[in-house]
């Protein structure tokens, strides 16, 4: 005789956390991309321009580091938003040698549209649940992230952004 819970499919095992994490957050990512493209940004400007706003006048060195991600990468992305007008670099007051970034008022404002695209997002992506589960789900993948040693507010993609192939053993 079979356990009625080895035919119950209704949850799955803790085994397959791992993949359904994975698999919404593949699928949330994708939709969230899809959100911006009307803005005519990707998923890293947007993430960009939310580290400004919380650290205007921030270095490039100081984001690259910040955010895990080489520098020679994160001066496409910024020039790219300067080309839009949507932040500017400045001679940093403390180091002649460098820029510190800042969000122009077209910054700002775009800043305020990602943030409604991405409550827009989180509701369509979080339907399923009740406010208290949805607060639920958050503590639990904030423990998550935490013991993972993730840095909060920032996508670990940043990290991949720039990276060639490892070098072989010929350099």
């Amino acid at each position: 005789m079979t356990s009625a819970r080895s035919s119950d499919t209704s949850s799955p095992p803790a085994a397959d956390v791992a993949f359904l994490l994975a698999q919404v957050g593949a699928h949330a990512a994708a939709q969230f991309a899809e959100r911006l493209a009307p803005l005519q940004l990707l998923p890293p400007h947007a993430g960009i321009l939310r580290a400004l706003r919380h650290s205007d006048g921030l270095s490039q060195t100081a984001l690259s580091e910040k955010l895990g991600m080489f520098p020679s990468r994160l001066v496409v992305l910024l020039d790219a938003l300067e080309e839009r007008g949507l932040l500017e670099r400045r001679n940093s007051p403390e180091d002649r040698r460098s820029y510190a970034l800042h969000l122009t008022r077209a910054g700002q404002e775009m800043v305020q549209r990602i943030g409604r695209i991405a409550q827009e997002h989180r509701q369509a992506l979080c339907a399923a649940l009740d406010d208290a589960e949805q607060a639920q789900l958050a503590a639990l993948l904030e423990r998550i992230a935490a013991e993972q040693q993730l840095t909060a507010g920032v996508h670990p993609g940043y990290r991949k952004l720039g990276k060639g192939r490892p070098a072989g053993p010929d350099g």
